[in-house]
């Protein structure tokens, strides 16, 4: 019989608990009312930052809205997101700057002119408000390298159409995107497989 009191206790206080926890979370929906786009920054060391994107990307086309994406740094390896995005969804703008990563050019000058090119593909887009969402995958590199003009970039951000979202990812990127995004997101890194000797999988890593 005490068991059974017991139960019936804590089945009581979960009921309590649960009740309480709903009215805090209506009440942030509720006062939640502007309806408009939204910046976010992907950031940290920890794995992750481009996939999420990525399953911003696969919402916003699962409600049939216009997406377009461009990826600074990557491109000189075929990623899985790289081959359904142009195999499934053909519709979607995507641009790659396709240096691979700084320490493989060597050539700064390079890298400074195709992020120049890059970043034009992504100011057109942050420019049309057909488009509900936009990805600039990496972008945070172009910054801290100051292979960009900041300022230029978040001006660009900051008076994108009032309908439209961007994702920015990448490590770092300076207190200023920070101040201007809506929602920042680090992803901290505990352990890594590749720290154990484990090679990049594909389907997982690329």
């Amino acid at each position: 019989m005490p068991a059974k009191n017991i139960s019936v206790d804590k089945s009581t206080q979960h009921k309590k608990n649960m009740k309480k926890q709903k009215e805090k979370i209506d009440a942030h929906i509720e006062h939640a009312d502007e309806e408009r786009g939204v910046a976010i920054l992907l950031t940290g060391n920890g794995k992750g930052k481009s996939s999420s994107a990525f399953g911003m990307v696969m919402r916003s086309l699962g409600y049939g809205y216009k997406v377009g994406i461009v990826q600074f740094i990557k491109g000189t390896q075929l990623s899985g997101e790289e081959i359904f995005i142009r195999e499934k969804h053909p519709e979607v703008f995507f641009h790659q700057m396709a240096t691979g990563f700084t320490w493989d050019t060597q050539d700064r000058d390079s890298d400074i002119a195709a992020a120049k090119k890059a970043w034009a593909h992504a100011e057109t887009l942050l420019q049309d408000n057909s488009y509900h969402l936009v990805v600039l995958d990496e972008l945070t590199y172009m910054l801290s390298y100051k292979y960009l003009n900041e300022e230029k970039v978040l001006n660009a951000l900051r008076v994108r159409p009032a309908n439209q979202s961007i994702v920015v990812t990448g490590r770092g990127g300076g207190e200023k995107l920070r101040s201007l995004v809506d929602t920042v997101s680090e992803l901290q890194e505990i352990k890594h497989a590749y720290q154990a000797g484990v090679k990049a999988r594909k389907g997982i890593d690329y």
